[in-house]
């Protein structure tokens, strides 16, 4: 089964400094259908203006995983942690017993384009724990790119979750599959471009649910960038 989400029909909010699209409910948007799926619970694409940013706030009993698209993300945390992150950096923050952070534009005169995803953890309580990680264009290029898994498998930062994040990028006749295994589910969303996943053309911002299927098939790109959750 195949439930195709369009990009404009996600939640939308403006702040001036800020702008967001939510796949699922979040913050002042509420909807009833889309409150996660399996234990990927928030899928943010943000837009920040040069010099603004998420002041300190806390978060606990949470993987957070940062993908920048566009310009640089400044991380700070009270795990000591400090970066910038940018386009092909992947970012964890297992949240755990608890932790502090901001995250800010770390240019003053462009803005920065990044998702922010958040996936339950299987175990709660955990030490909160940190990682990033570069992975280069010429790694996803044609294929689908193992970024986050729970067992670090193939050089992937390791989260407390059974659950694999994988990101590609496509054009032309590039094209991959990606199996899944019986009881589990699948995720895609498109950050960039246009892709044919299982038959559905999707747009940028667009995701596809797929549920009761064995192969996600990915081709027919178009400067396309995506994200691929194979979800217990």
């Amino acid at each position: 089964m195949l439930i195709r989400r369009n990009s404009a029909e996600r939640g939308h909010a403006d702040h001036g400094w800020l702008k967001s699209a939510h796949s699922f409910s979040f913050a002042s948007y509420y909807h009833p259908a889309h409150m996660g799926f399996g234990p990927l619970r928030v899928i943010n694409e943000d837009r920040v203006v040069p010099g603004a940013g998420f002041g300190t706030h806390g978060h606990r009993d949470m993987e957070i995983i940062s993908y920048v698209l566009a310009g640089g993300l400044a991380h700070r945390d009270s795990m000591g942690n400090g970066s910038t992150i940018r386009p092909g950096d992947v970012q964890l923050m297992s949240a755990g017993t608890g932790v502090q952070h901001s995250e800010y534009n770390a240019s003053v005169n462009d803005p920065v384009h990044f998702l922010q995803i958040w996936i339950e953890p299987s175990s709660k309580g955990k030490p909160s724990r940190y990682a990033e990680k570069h992975f280069p264009a010429e790694e996803k290029r044609g294929r689908l790119r193992l970024l986050v898994s729970q067992d670090g498998t193939d050089g992937s930062l390791s989260m407390l979750q059974d659950a694999r994040l994988y990101a590609g990028l496509f054009d032309g006749t590039e094209q991959a599959s990606l199996s899944l295994a019986p009881g589990r589910r699948g995720y895609v969303f498109l950050a960039r471009g246009q892709l044919l996943v299982n038959g559905e053309r999707l747009q940028a911002g667009d995701a596809l649910q797929l549920q009761d299927e064995s192969l996600i098939a990915l081709s027919e790109g178009q400067d396309a960038e995506v994200l691929v959750f194979d979800l217990p």
